[in-house]
């Protein structure tokens, strides 16, 4: 398998066989293959995550659907300024939170997500106002997402603009419980 912008593999590591990752025989782990965003020494995003000392199992993503026509409005959206989404993406860019990659309306099919996690496979979505009356659609949104092996995890706009400080606490407590790795064993997801 050819993986020019991938990391290589580290000296004593076969790939495995589904591409995912590879098996270091000096340390009988698995170990993730993902794109490095950054390779400035210092970078926030390292080859494992971790949060308070409880690692976090790296999601191995497929390649996502995208409804390219969308990236226009996802563009719109970021420069749009809604006050509770700038104040959370104010607490999480550029790795603040835990040294997690997050992206801000991100186009997954016919859908844009307010944040997306590429490396947990975890959606977060900001409920507010816009969201009254559109139950139904969406149910639909969430049931698709789903289906492609994606969680999403919501947070209120009050919480955001009221409560900062515990909507990241719950999103911390969120990821050690549903991606925390303890002994080798992952933690038990909710929508498994």
């Amino acid at each position: 398998m050819n993986l020019p912008h991938y990391s290589p593999p580290m000296e004593g590591c076969q790939p495995m066989a589904d591409g995912v990752g590879t098996m270091c025989k000096q340390c009988d782990a698995i170990v993730s293959t993902f794109k490095i965003r950054n390779r400035t020494k210092g970078s926030p995003y390292t080859r494992n995550l971790f949060m308070k000392d409880t690692q976090l199992l790296i999601h191995s993503t497929q390649v996502l659907p995208v409804n390219k026509d969308l990236n226009i409005r996802a563009k719109a959206l970021r420069k749009a300024r809604n006050l509770p989404e700038v104040l959370f993406w104010m607490q999480v860019t550029k790795g603040r939170f835990h040294q997690i990659d997050f992206d801000r309306q991100k186009v997954i099919g016919n859908y844009i997500v307010d944040f997306y996690i590429k490396r947990l496979g975890l959606i977060i979505e900001i409920d507010g106002a816009s969201h009254i009356g559109k139950e139904e659609y969406d149910a639909k949104r969430e049931n698709y997402l789903r289906s492609l092996g994606l969680t999403v995890y919501r947070i209120s706009t009050y919480a955001i603009k009221h409560e900062m400080g515990f909507v990241l606490k719950r999103l911390e407590d969120y990821l050690i419980e549903n991606y925390g790795v303890e002994n080798g064993r992952k933690g038990m997801r909710s929508d498994e």
